[in-house]
């Protein structure tokens, strides 16, 4: 596995990571195998895949736990990471997923000690807020983050699906190791002025969701494959009449795909890779067979006329959330 070096922290990470939502939270609940997922966690660390991410909301809490046994002898072997700052409303759910920002300094202080726990774990390498809380300034929220670098709990901190006036009022106050937002074929916002930003500032850039929530992969469709308890099926993006027109954007990753005898999985993370070697993305896997495809588009060399038709793509029909 190529590894990648994405900013100044010093963090060296897998240039694809493996994200584990998924295998606890939002998605179809008859999918889920715990078993299945510890198999696909240890495959992913055989297949030289050293960053592992998670968040005390998925679950909530229970994914964090599920991460944990999965480590358990293996520890050393990977950059952990996780999330604070989301708090979910479980009084709709599955029918319905809401979450509330939570960036006061003494939720920070008191989450971190209930992941850690969960984790199974001394030291978090990376701790990221999982959104900016409007009704928190942002300075108080990362200086309660950097208040557990200085303590010894976390290595480095992160930020997630924060914009460019969050990333410099944060980084006046502590290093922002990395920023972890969504960036894929149909989700493209941050090319305009964030992903630079990271660059030219020494930030990781970690895109979560790169497959488009699976989309990209041309295995939905339709609408209908998705069942009420999937929380795609309340994105406007995958509803019915958005759906058939994004097809557009599937069909030409897998135009692109054909060139290389690839999936479309592999072209749509190619495509993401080939953003800047400070990118790391890390695609949700919960099956072996999907995680060994997602690993191959490490080595997938995608040509100028190839990269020049992606990004022609058109835009997708609907909002993200």
């Amino acid at each position: 596995m190529k590894t990648r070096l994405p900013g100044n922290s010093g963090l060296e990470l897998s240039a694809i990571g493996l994200g584990c939502m998924g295998m606890s939270w939002v998605y179809d609940e008859s999918e889920r195998d715990d078993a299945e997922s510890v198999r696909v966690i240890h495959r992913a660390i055989d297949l030289g895949v050293t960053f592992i991410d998670t968040a005390d909301l998925y679950g909530p809490f229970t994914n964090e736990e599920l991460v944990g046994r999965a480590l358990a002898g293996r520890r050393d072997e990977v950059v952990l990471a996780t999330k604070v700052g989301l708090v979910p409303d479980m009084t709709l759910y599955p029918t319905k997923v809401k979450v509330t920002p939570n960036g006061r300094p003494e939720h920070i202080r008191a989450s971190v000690d209930g992941s850690l726990r969960r984790l199974g774990t001394e030291v978090i390498d990376l701790y990221q807020l999982h959104r900016v809380d409007p009704e928190v300034p942002i300075e108080e929220s990362w200086g309660a983050m950097a208040e557990l670098v200085q303590a010894g709990k976390v290595r480095h901190i992160g930020l997630s699906e924060a914009n460019v006036d969050h990333l410099e009022r944060a980084s006046a106050i502590a290093p922002v190791a990395t920023l972890q937002s969504e960036l894929s074929l149909w989700s493209r916002d941050p090319l305009k002025d964030v992903l630079p930003w990271c660059e030219a500032n020494g930030v990781g850039f970690l895109p979560f969701s790169p497959l488009g929530r699976g989309f990209l992969t041309g295995a939905i469709r339709s609408a209908e494959q998705l069942k009420p308890s999937d929380f795609r099926s309340q994105q406007p993006r995958f509803s019915k009449e958005a759906l058939a027109q994004n097809l557009r954007i599937v069909d030409g990753v897998e135009k692109v795909a054909g060139r290389h005898g690839a999936t479309p999985a592999q072209v749509a993370l190619a495509w993401v890779l080939a953003q800047g070697e400070h990118v790391v993305p890390i695609p949700g896997s919960t099956r072996l067979a999907h995680l060994e495809d997602n690993v191959r588009s490490v080595d997938l060399d995608l040509t100028a006329e190839d990269l020049a038709d992606l990004d022609t793509l058109p835009a997708p029909v609907g909002t993200r959330f």
